[in-house]
């Protein structure tokens, strides 16, 4: 049997204004075949932060470009804690050779970075080394770090419900009052 080539994963959706980065483990077939983020159309990381803010404007399903900007606007980023790996379909449990993203330069291009939200266990179980780039670029003392329910299908245990209360709990605390784009004006 040969081994399976080096998948790449996707560029960083992230601005100077992210305040919360949304760490994945790294992308599905799907959303590699498609190259955007969570594009398994199972996948409930779009309709949760649909929930999250219902009055910020989202574009239509099919309109990514449009989605990844008002995600930016809200001040929400995406990533993933791999950059590569060698992986049959879609599972995290597949992953082999994984090589880590560049946590420290990615920090540098989020002076505003307050929240790190791991989208699920596999990216939880790299929060050491994303703290290290924390401390290295000396945003340790100011940004969070939670492990949240994954939005993938395969966590299919939790309901929809039941996990958008706990990414409510970090992407919404009560002190927070994110601008609203409207993306549909003109």
């Amino acid at each position: 049997m040969s081994a399976s080539p080096l998948l790449q994963g996707l560029a960083p959706l992230v601005s100077a204004g992210t305040r919360v980065l949304v760490l994945g483990s790294f992308p599905g077939v799907k959303s590699l075949q498609a190259q955007q983020y969570y594009a398994h159309p199972q996948n409930q990381f779009w309709p949760i932060m649909q929930a999250l803010w219902p009055d910020a404007g989202w574009p239509a399903e099919r309109d990514y470009a449009r989605r990844c900007q008002c995600l930016l606007l809200l001040g929400v980023g995406v990533w993933d804690v791999y950059a590569a790996c060698a992986r049959e379909g879609s599972l995290d449990s597949a992953i082999q050779q994984g090589q880590l993203n560049d946590f420290p330069g990615l920090l540098a291009q989020c002076p505003q970075l307050s929240t790190i939200a791991h989208n699920g266990g596999e990216s939880f179980r790299h929060a050491r080394t994303v703290k290290k780039a924390l401390e290295e670029t000396g945003l340790a003392g100011r940004v969070t770090i939670h492990r949240l329910p994954s939005t993938s299908p395969a966590h299919a245990s939790w309901t929809f419900e039941k996990k958008l209360a706990a990414w409510r709990a970090v992407m919404t605390p009560p002190d927070a009052a994110p601008v609203l784009p409207n993306l549909n004006t003109p």
